[in-house]
């Protein structure tokens, strides 16, 4: 069907006194005794067109005229009455598709919990328009930065023998009936699809650093999942990672590359996303804009976690959780030392090695190994990263400490054996990114099916 985008129609001066033909979904619809108009929305723009319709020249079918109609629009673009932008005079209206008075999005229902229940309809309003339309230029945003710096771009199994946490959250996958009865665990998966226990990927780190040690610098952007019972606005069982791998690294690179980057996605959507991010500003976060430039324009802090500790047993704040030497930080001490303390976002490093992960590089002290969380505010940790361990025995005797399956983990430990670089990386969660730069509270509104405890809709 020819038609041009309502993005063009609303911003291309040539098009004035042009004849055009325009396709959308009603979004508002006013009526008075001789002219009625039509909000259209198309998906293009953020910006909807007004469509102009005489009723003394024109007489459109009734169903044309109701909220959540597909409808198609032939006229004459011309300057808006109000405004900078151009609207469209109408010179026949026909319809696409006709929409019941029971479509469920209507001003008085649309809360952001009532529009998770029509997860296949809320896309439809301003919120999750702005919300997609800034999720997709970030994701542009990503590649095209690691493309500049010639990244290559990996992909990475989904479906995995190996657990990169080595904390177990992970989704079997299996092809064995749920009444199969095996005298042992091994034999019910020697009978199964791979012949061994597998699961879906919790991050392709692992196999991002056997790409690094061949490329130098990669980066895996795709999904991961973790069956953690955990029902926050910030987690999700599926979720997309970011997750660059470079050789020849250390932690003090690993945090300059993070912070570029994070400064370089921030930067293309306030230039990209600008209806977007006043829309978000006015009605979701007040000085969302003002918070992402200052971003853009700070250097982060660091903080070694040993001082953020002695920071938060001295702030005299009342904290839910209480903190001492060893404790996993918490999103309440996260944001207080963003918010409070730094104002600004700030590398917490060297964590304690008990509350880390076994890959990361163990620091000279015994007791700390040499990772960063990128904490912001208003969300807490958004990157995880950290120095990995090059050192053969080290990462076994870690590995050990742990009591991990070693089998599942042969090419992994042999990377440490064959021409062993320094080398490190990090994990940013996506949607934790995007609802950062829209002010959105819930992860469940920045992704477009969430996948929760509880909730596969």
């Amino acid at each position: 069907m020819k038609h041009t985008d309502i993005y063009e129609v609303l911003r291309d001066k040539t098009l004035l006194g042009k004849s055009v033909t325009v396709c959308g979904w009603v979004r508002t619809f006013r009526d008075s005794a001789q002219v009625a108009f039509l909000e259209l929305a198309d998906g293009t723009s953020f910006a909807r067109l007004q469509v102009v319709i005489d009723k003394n020249a024109l007489s459109p079918d009734a169903e044309c005229l109701k909220n959540g109609a597909a409808v198609c629009v032939r006229g004459e673009v011309v300057k808006a009455f109000k405004g900078e932008g151009h609207e469209l005079n109408a010179a026949e209206v026909s319809l696409l598709g006709k929409c019941p008075p029971e479509y469920p999005i209507q001003k008085k229902r649309t809360t952001l919990e009532f529009l998770r229940t029509v997860p296949h309809l809320r896309l439809r309003t301003n919120t999750f328009t702005a919300a997609f339309r800034v999720r997709s230029v970030a994701a542009q945003a990503i590649h095209r930065y690691f493309h500049e710096r010639r990244y290559y771009y990996i992909n990475t199994p989904l479906i995995t023998a190996s657990d990169c946490e080595g904390a177990g959250e992970m989704f079997r996958v299996t092809t064995q009936p749920f009444n199969a009865k095996y005298p042992s665990e091994a034999e019910y998966y020697k009978n199964d699809f791979f012949g061994k226990k597998a699961g879906l990927s919790v991050s392709g780190q692992l196999e991002g650093e056997v790409a690094a040690t061949a490329f130098s610098k990669i980066y895996t952007f795709g999904p991961s999942f973790r069956a953690e019972n955990s029902n926050t606005t910030k987690h999700l069982a599926e979720f997309w990672h970011i997750e660059p791998e470079v050789a020849f690294a250390d932690l003090a690179d690993v945090m300059e590359l993070a912070e570029e980057m994070i400064k370089y996605i921030i930067s293309a959507v306030l230039t990209e996303c600008a209806d977007e991010i006043d829309f978000f500003d006015k009605f979701m976060e007040k000085g969302l804009k003002e918070k992402l430039l200052h971003v853009v324009n700070s250097d982060f802090a660091v903080c070694d976690y040993t001082q953020a500790v002695e920071l938060l047993q001295q702030s005299g704040a009342q904290f839910q959780y209480p903190v001492s030497w060893g404790c996993d930080l918490q999103t309440e001490h996260e944001r207080y030392l963003t918010e409070t303390v730094f104002k600004k976002p700030v590398f917490v490093t060297n964590y304690p090695k008990e509350i880390k992960s076994f890959y990361m590089k163990q620091n000279p002290d015994g007791k700390t190994v040499a990772a960063t969380d990128l904490l912001v505010p208003g969300i807490g940790e958004i990157i995880g990263g950290s120095q990995r361990e090059e050192d053969y025995e080290k990462l076994l005797s870690a590995m050990n400490a742990r009591g991990m399956d070693k089998s599942a983990y042969e090419q992994y430990l042999d990377l440490r054996i064959f021409g062993s670089v320094p080398h490190g990386g990090f994990g940013l969660g996506f949607e934790r990114l995007v609802m950062y730069m829209t002010g959105i509270e819930n992860i469940r509104d920045v992704t477009l099916f969430p996948r929760s405890v509880g909730n596969i809709m």
